[in-house]
C-alpha cells in the first residue's frame, strides 16, 4: 500500500495545555479541518476518544460526496506545561488510511509550536490525490488554530 509523511509546523499564540484542550475536543475539528462538517458518536475512555465524523468533498464543484470516517483520538499531556500530544488514527472508506500525531511545544511568551505530522496510506492510485487534500488541511488547520487560539492563556 502506497504511503506518504506529511509535516507542517507553526506557532499558536496560546500555551501547550490550551492547545492540546481545543485538539482533544472532537467537536473542535468541524472548521478547524475544512473538509469536516460534523461530529457524532463521541464515546470517550481513559485518554481515547472514539468517533464518527464527516468529510464533504465535491467533485467538479458538482458532485457532493460524504466521506465518513472513524477516528482515534489519544491525548498525552504528562510533559506539561511544556510538552502535550495528541495522536490517533483515521480509517475512511477506500482503505484509505491515516496516523496523525500533534506534537504541542511550548515557546517562550506563552506560545506554542505545533508539529501536524499525517502518515497517510491509500491504496494505488489514490495516495497523490489524499496527499493533497491532507496537505491543503494542514495549511488550513495551522491558519484556524492559530486564529481561534490567538492570546488564550
Amino acid at each position: 500500500m502506497p504511503s506518504t509523511e506529511l509535516r507542517h509546523t507553526y506557532t499558536v499564540a496560546a500555551p501547550p495545555a490550551a492547545v492540546l484542550a481545543h485538539l482533544a475536543t472532537p467537536e473542535n475539528y468541524i472548521g478547524l479541518s475544512p473538509l469536516l462538517v460534523a461530529v457524532r458518536d463521541i464515546h470517550q475512555e481513559a485518554g481515547t476518544t472514539h468517533y464518527t465524523a464527516v468529510e464533504r468533498f465535491r467533485f467538479l464543484g458538482l458532485i457532493q460526496h460524504d466521506n465518513i470516517i472513524r477516528v482515534t483520538l489519544h491525548t498525552s499531556s504528562t510533559d506539561l506545561p511544556t510538552t502535550a500530544t495528541v495522536s490517533g488514527k483515521v480509517t475512511s472508506p477506500g482503505a484509505v488510511r491515516m496516523d496523525y500525531t500533534f506534537t504541542i511545544t511550548a515557546q517562550p511568551g506563552a506560545t506554542s509550536l505545533v508539529t501536524d505530522t499525517l502518515h497517510l496510506h491509500t491504496p494505488f492510485g489514490l495516495l497523490r490525490y489524499a496527499a493533497g487534500k491532507a496537505a491543503a488541511v494542514q495549511a488550513e488547520r495551522g491558519r484556524v488554530l492559530a486564529h481561534r487560539l490567538a492570546n488564550a492563556s
